[in-house]
């Protein structure tokens, strides 16, 4: 039986639950590893003995070898080392954190299987900036676009359209204001915000055209199979400039969307050069049918939108874990690797 490792956490959604079962159905085993309870309720251990690795993972007195597991699915890593502050002194937290960081990651980064997307390839994926210069390398459009933490720069670019600018964040950006988590959405930049712009040579933003939208279109690849769906954002007054302020609000208005070849096989080259198996993709579609690429999410939510398709998305997922599909693999160690 093939052991798929899940790595998640105590909070996310149903999809790992919806995956999970799949997987079973397809004769596998799901392992999955809530990093939120590492290291207080999990262990990791790599061992290197009489010339082989074991490397183990400990929860509740129940081990298990993940050093032959079939692939990894890295999903979220929300809250690593929660609850540290509580068993350790201040003084000892941040050295104590970098080692909970370094071990996890190395681990994963060093097991010999297929990975749906490495940790260090997600990394990879947080430069927008090297996403949109791959994208217009490959024929894709991109909104005319400024990154900056220069206020006069930022105002120039503004001032120099007059249709309009949208501002957004780089990160998945929240601000915890009295324990609550407010999320910075897209914003457009009003002639007002010009007079308080100076606080931009403190935090960097990313600065776009403001582009008219027919559609928003949401691309989820997984392997190299395409689920497209998309909305007319502009129904409502709220969702216009971001439709995530109206997410569950508009969440029956998605519909399937037939994407262009062109555009999806440009699409499939980006993940070919990521070397990625999943992504979930942001474009706008414009009253002229022009398609413009805005973003590939790494680790993208994807389970408002199987539901749509009776889990199609979660079954590709699970057969690409499985190897039963194609997926983007080069084995790093090969069994009879020699240097030549």
């Amino acid at each position: 039986m093939k052991k798929v490792l899940i790595i998640t956490h105590t909070q996310d959604n149903e999809c790992i639950e919806v995956v999970s079962k799949k997987i079973k159905e397809l004769n596998g085993l799901p392992i999955r590893f809530n990093v939120d309870e590492y290291p207080l309720k999990y262990s990791i251990s790599s061992c290197y003995e009489n010339n082989e690795w074991k490397v183990y993972l400990d929860y509740q007195g129940v081990r298990v070898s993940i050093n032959d597991v079939e692939a990894v699915w890295y999903r979220r890593s929300h809250n690593l080392g929660a609850g540290l502050s509580n068993v350790l002194d201040k003084e000892f937290v941040s050295s104590a954190y970098g080692e909970i960081r370094t071990t996890l990651f190395g681990m994963l980064e060093s097991l010999n299987c297929f990975q749906i997307s490495k940790f260090s390839q997600y990394r990879r994926l947080d430069s927008k900036e090297e996403q949109m210069k791959i994208a217009t390398h490959l024929g894709l459009k991109v909104p005319e676009t400024c990154i900056t933490n220069n206020p006069q720069e930022a105002k120039r670019f503004v001032q120099e359209r007059p249709n309009g600018v949208i501002s957004k964040m780089q990160s998945s950006f929240a601000i915890v204001k009295d324990g609550i988590e407010n999320v910075v959405f897209t914003n457009v930049v009003k002639e007002e915000d010009l007079d308080s712009i100076d606080s931009l040579q403190f935090c960097p933003m990313q600065f776009q055209e403001k582009l008219e939208k027919k559609l928003e279109l949401r691309v989820t690849i997984v392997g190299d199979e395409v689920f497209t769906f998309a909305i007319d954002s502009q129904k409502s007054e709220n969702a216009k400039v971001d439709w995530r302020k109206e997410g569950n609000a508009m969440i029956a208005d998605w519909v399937p969307y037939e994407l262009p070849l062109e555009i999806k096989e440009k699409l499939l080259q980006m993940m070919d050069i990521y070397q990625v198996n999943y992504g979930a993709i942001d474009i706008i579609v414009t009253p002229d049918d022009e398609y413009y690429f805005l973003e590939i999410n790494s680790a993208g939510e994807f389970f408002w939108l199987d539901r749509l398709i009776d889990g199609a998305i979660s079954e590709q997922i699970s057969k690409v874990l499985l190897g039963n599909v194609y997926r983007r693999y080069t084995p790093v160690l090969e069994e009879n690797f020699s240097r030549v």
